[in-house]
């Protein structure tokens, strides 16, 4: 079963347990050595009633007969090491147990720790991957309607929140369970009837805390969305750096991110200092239990009283000793809460449905045509996008598609790779319907270069082959010639290794779009998508891309989207998009002849540009 997709109604707690599963013999052992380290504390408190015997001279470490299970049990452990020397003697096989337990004590809490950390740090690196790897299968759409900060605020922050909920903190609370438990059983062991009036008292801790602790895990679900806003207020100023700097809006962006700067950590504080109220309230609450146990069992104390004196000492000292476990216990429902509240922001991702694998088909070039067959899509109910659209592409052919802003181009061409699934009609290669393939098959048939090439902070090879791990040099230089990028990158400091820097700022808007033309013809496609590839390049340059672009088109098909008339008047078919509605088709000279929508969508660029 896959802890990413098995949702089913189920709690975020036990959802994040199940990502627990792999890590589950480690974490035992770490649940264990801290369980044996709590046994260990309540055996060195015990140890209090012969340190006294022997510290104050009263007898032997251990009386012989055992007036109560505690002596018995202590007798049965150490009786053979304590043995019947009183004094200094006994003193000091005293001290020696003592120590004894507080080191393999501590090592447990070493031990035990060490292996929290471990497996915390490996599940909330299972949840990164996990909530990433689900990121990379979504449709496009979800992306439309999210945002990047929140998004990488849910992979990164959210995770390492939601972590100690069932690691360190969850073993913390074991192990001041355990504690708890062996000193319920040491005090139960010194004197039961003082320990039943604990039981009772120690609920009222519980429910003192209450209140406190129903609203927090809303609060902190606040705190992380603001987080979120936060981080996707810096990642949208950081990379418009150049739009905010040319509009001088410095100060603009300033007060927009102190806004939510500070909004974040009004909650936070908020959220913070409702959690931490819960220990100081439990310490309050736990040490009116205890010292009213003091004063309970002084009465039970003297030559008639059912508890001797070295006995009652070390009962008041376990039951003191027992107001850290209980604020350690009270304070994990509000760790709980905060680490919760940040998981059900990434469960909401890993919730999403993913993007349909395709059918069982594999996808080959086509030998006919690409048609379009009465294909309607809409974003949203009542917005069509497109309207009942007809055409053929046939196989080898250089098409356009034209139109005014918002007629449906870049929507029509995205059907084609299935970024999104028509409504109505369907998409086919040589008459085989695109979704009875498979769609990492359908993908590697495309080429796409959209109007920004998106490079990364790489080397120019691993830009041109991105997704390859080890490409082939001759076929990344091939791939660079043919789109005209080669004469560049060799005048570049380190040729093909040298890095490109963030978006490829080392390098002009058409450099970067010829490394775009490289990369979608290095897998050698038999289809080209050319969206907008010109649209933000000087006339010059969109010459230049053209050229280079020929040679690579040879022998594919291409659709190119664009709004110049230069880039589509070449074409051997040209497609004109009204309102999402395919209005004429035909060659640039039959367009222009005719008189209609095309002509009115580039009669302004007809009378600057002479016709062939």
């Amino acid at each position: 079963m896959n802890p990413a997709r098995s949702g089913g109604g189920a709690s975020p707690y036990r959802r994040l347990l199940r990502f627990l599963r792999p890590y589950r013999w480690t974490f035992v052992a770490s649940l264990a050595l801290g369980v044996l380290a709590a046994g260990l504390e309540a055996f060195s408190l015990l140890l209090l009633i012969p340190f006294l015997r022997s510290l104050f001279g009263i007898g032997p470490p251990l009386p012989g007969e055992g007036r109560n299970a505690a002596e018995r049990f202590l007798d049965g452990i150490a009786g053979g090491w304590l043995g019947p020397e009183a004094g200094l003697d006994g003193l000091r096989a005293v001290c020696v147990l003592v120590l004894a337990a507080l080191l393999l004590k501590n090592l447990c809490i070493i031990g035990g720790r060490a292996l929290s950390i471990r497996t915390q740090e490996f599940l909330v690196r299972d949840v990164r991957n996990a909530v990433h790897a689900h990121l990379q299968r979504l449709p496009l759409a979800f992306f439309e309607h999210g945002k990047a900060g929140q998004l990488i605020a849910r992979v990164i922050a959210d995770a390492g929140e939601a972590k100690p909920v069932v690691t360190d903190a969850l073993a913390q609370a074991v192990r001041q369970g355990a504690t708890l438990a062996a000193y319920a059983v040491a005090l139960f062991a010194l004197s039961w009837r003082l320990a039943l009036i604990a039981v009772i008292l120690v609920p009222l801790v519980w429910l003192g805390l209450r209140p406190l602790l129903g609203r927090l895990r809303e609060k902190f679900r606040r705190t992380w969305d603001d987080h979120g806003e936060l981080v996707a207020a810096l990642g949208e100023s950081l990379g418009a750096v150049r739009v905010v700097k040319s509009r001088v809006a410095e100060d603009f962006e300033m007060k927009r991110f102190r806004r939510r700067s500070d909004a974040f950590s009004r909650k936070r504080i908020a959220a913070a200092t409702s959690r931490y109220l819960a220990s100081p309230l439990s310490e309050v609450l736990a040490s009116v239990v205890a010292l009213g146990l003091v004063w309970i069992g002084a009465s039970f104390v003297g030559s008639g009283g059912s508890i001797a004196p070295e006995q009652f000492v070390a009962f008041v000292t376990i039951a003191l000793r027992a107001v850290s476990p209980v604020k350690g216990l009270a304070q994990y429902p509000a760790i709980a809460a905060q680490g919760l509240a940040a998981a059900d922001r990434f469960f909401e991702i890993l919730d999403q449905d993913p993007e349909p694998a395709g059918g069982s088909r594999i996808a080959v070039g086509p030998e006919r045509e690409i048609r379009y067959e009465g294909v309607s899509f809409a974003y949203e109910p009542g917005r069509a996008a497109l309207r009942g659209i007809d055409l053929a592409i046939p196989r080898g052919s250089v098409v356009a598609i034209v139109g005014a802003s918002g007629s449906g181009k870049s929507t029509l061409v995205d059907l084609l790779p299935r970024f999104a699934d028509p409504q109505a009609g369907r998409v086919t290669i040589d008459g085989t319907d695109i979704r009875e393939f498979s769609m990492d098959s359908l993908r590697r048939l495309t080429g796409l270069v959209g109007q920004e090439a998106v490079l990364f902070h790489d080397t120019v090879v691993a830009n041109i082959a991105y997704g390859e791990a080890a490409p082939d040099p001759a076929a990344v230089e091939a791939a660079a010639r043919a789109a005209g990028a080669h004469g560049f990158i060799a005048g570049l400091p380190d040729g093909y290794d040298t890095v490109l820097g963030d978006r490829g700022v080392r390098l002009s808007t058409g450099q970067r779009q010829r490394i775009g033309i490289a990369r979608a013809i290095f897998r050698d496609p038999p289809i080209l998508i050319l969206d907008e590839a010109t649209s933000a390049v000087d006339a010059e340059t969109e010459t230049a891309l053209r050229a280079a672009a020929a040679e690579g088109f040879r022998g594919r098909t291409v659709i190119v989207v664009a709004h110049r008339l230069s880039t589509v008047r070449e074409a051997d078919r040209i497609f004109v998009l009204e309102r999402g509605r395919l209005v004429d088709a035909g060659r640039h000279d039959a367009l222009v002849a005719r008189g209609g929508p095309y002509r009115r969508l580039f009669g302004h660029q007809l009378e600057r540009v002479p016709q062939p």
